[in-house]
């Protein structure tokens, strides 16, 4: 979500490069450590000679997570041009002068008279153009998927059949109930003022100050250095932080939860929680190689494309520092597991597999794509008036916690206040 300076921007696509290389089967289970090892996943269907529709998927030329799903799909039910079902294209972010050829990308793939589905990951401007001009053009056979509307897209939002985001109001308030649960007495919310300018990132602050309250921690708001304003970039305020921390440790105590809003400053955050013994219980983008490869300094490349293995490797890690149940993550990737899980989604309401309530038939894809670990999804509610919007999906998928498991804190229901929170 957040935009780095070049030299991160770089390190980091490297090492996704390496760790997401290639998609595969994940599995982790929800027992403890020593029987939670990964199931044998099951065989891949047979691909096709001639394939019967075609499912397209666009994704970004910078979102290498979107990009390897994409693969995994092609590898699992093979690409069109080989008589399978997966057509596969890579856009631009979507802004300024790409916007154009962001659309073109869209919508050329309706040419395709087999083309039933198209899924962009994310759904960034122009998305919502191409799929009108693709309607406009009279393929009213074809259903339309997006990831992620950039910043809330009234355009998007129309113009889409189904569209998956993250639950801002339930993370919230889960991500309070998990810290509490670990045994944590402060929550510090680590941020600066050009994240706290976007709606998203400053209203699920408010739920987390609302939830501390409740849930009885001590909310704290620390302003840290931001990498796209530092002088010399994300480096130096890298560096800031990790000098910062101790003074934070002293201040709040080892039993306090440290979360960032920024990817970059993961790193130093998550190295100095292990250094100090305090909390750190997840990323805010979605996925196990955000901070930990390299704040542990872990050789992921044996692991290319299992997510368990990746998991497993960084919580041998965290237990030997002794930090057991003190540290947690995001199990998968979310954004990898959205392109799978909506393809997957499309195919079924194709073929007439869908139960009829797509609600419903959201969580069962993802959680069969992540055994053991629990979704939720919920149809988005507009904060100010309270209305449904039906097409729009609010998705959240629960946190693992090292050397204990699945922290399990959906079984307790958010309370409703949090979803009127701006």
């Amino acid at each position: 979500m957040d935009k780095l300076s070049k030299a991160v921007v770089v390190s980091m696509a490297v090492m996704l490069i390496i760790i997401l290389a290639a998609g595969g089967k994940i599995t982790i289970g929800t027992k403890a450590p020593a029987d939670n090892r990964p199931t044998e996943p099951p065989m891949d269907p047979p691909i096709e000679e001639s394939a019967s529709y075609h499912v397209g998927i666009v994704t970004k030329d910078n979102h290498e997570d979107e990009i390897q799903g994409a693969k995994a799909l092609v590898a699992q039910y093979g690409s069109v041009d080989k008589g399978g079902i997966i057509k596969h294209v890579i856009s631009y972010e979507g802004f300024a002068g790409d916007l154009e050829f962001d659309i073109m990308q869209i919508t050329g793939l309706a040419n395709d008279p087999l083309m039933k589905a198209v899924i962009v990951s994310p759904g960034t401007p122009g998305t919502a153009t191409a799929f009108q001009r693709i309607r406009e053009a009279g393929r009213d056979d074809m259903l339309f998927m997006a990831v992620l509307p950039y910043y809330y897209d009234p355009n998007l939002i129309l113009a889409a059949d189904v569209i998956i985001d993250t639950d801002v109001a339930v993370r919230g308030f889960y991500d309070i109930l998990r810290a509490k649960n670990m045994g944590a007495t402060t929550f510090v919310f680590m941020s600066f003022q050009r994240h706290m300018d976007i709606e998203i990132l400053s209203r699920r602050r408010n739920i987390y100050e609302e939830a501390c309250k409740d849930l009885a921690l001590e909310f704290v708001f620390e302003t840290v250095p931001d990498p796209a304003m530092a002088d010399l970039g994300a480096t130096a305020a890298q560096q800031q932080v990790y000098d910062m921390m101790p003074d934070l440790v002293e201040k709040y105590g080892e039993d306090t939860v440290f979360f960032t809003t920024n990817t970059a400053l993961l790193e130093p955050v998550i190295k100095r929680v292990v250094e100090l013994g305090a909390m750190f219980s997840n990323q805010e983008d979605m996925s196990p190689v955000y901070g930990y490869p390299t704040a542990l300094e872990l050789d992921l490349s044996a692991e290319i494309g299992d997510w368990p293995a990746i998991v497993s490797k960084i919580e041998e890690a965290v237990v030997a520092k002794g930090m057991s149940g003190r540290m947690g993550t995001w199990p998968y990737s979310f954004n990898y597991c959205n392109t799978i899980g909506l393809a997957q989604l499309a195919m079924n309401m194709i073929e007439g597999k869908g139960t009829g309530n797509v609600q419903n038939d959201i969580i069962a894809t993802y959680q069969a794509l992540t055994p053991g670990c629990e979704w939720m999804a919920q149809v988005c509610e507009d904060p100010d008036s309270g209305q449904k919007i039906s097409n729009y999906y609010l998705l959240s998928m629960d946190t693992y916690i090292f050397g204990q498991g699945y922290s399990g804190v959906f079984s307790e229901p958010v309370p409703e206040k949090y979803y009127r929170i701006k």
